[in-house]
């Protein structure tokens, strides 16, 4: 019996990509309990949760930027917790295929906000989306996840 190569390949690229796993600095237990604690932000502030809990494409690793500063890469469970300015519209990105894709999030002072990363199969390699999810499931969701430490991108 001829075996297709092509289909091999595919299936063992496939395999990879969705039970590989990534991993990346993660920050103290003590600091992501703190996070799980969803308390509100400082005074002024809203408070950011940029999580990925899906199961797709647990081999790769995604940078994540807040207004154009690098919050960090993200591997599959983990998330990233930060506070920005109140007030305004903040932009959040996600490195993908071909470019970078965004989402921009008008925050208010005192609240939480949660925006999840999802890995979605590409073209030539998986890209990422996000995603902004309701308060409750984005504390679900987070609860069930570790701390990764911020500030390190591949780019």
């Amino acid at each position: 019996m001829k075996i297709n190569h092509s289909i091999i390949t595919i299936l063992a690229v496939s395999t990879l990509v969705l039970t590989g796993c990534a991993s990346v600095d993660m920050a103290s237990k003590e600091q992501s309990d703190q996070a799980k604690q969803f308390s509100a932000p400082s005074a002024g502030k809203s408070g950011l949760y940029v999580y990925r809990n899906s199961f797709v494409g647990k081999a790769q690793k995604k940078d994540i930027w807040v207004d154009g500063k690098c919050l960090g890469e993200s591997a599959a469970d983990v998330f990233f917790y930060t506070q920005v300015e109140g007030g305004k519209k903040h932009k959040i990105e996600t490195e993908s295929e071909f470019s970078p894709n965004a989402l921009e999030v008008a925050m208010e002072a005192g609240k939480n906000y949660f925006v999840r990363q999802f890995i979605k199969l590409g073209a030539f390699v998986s890209g990422a989306d996000l995603e902004l999810i309701p308060e409750e499931q984005g504390k679900a969701d987070v609860a069930k996840l570790e701390m990764a430490k911020p500030g390190t991108c591949s780019q």
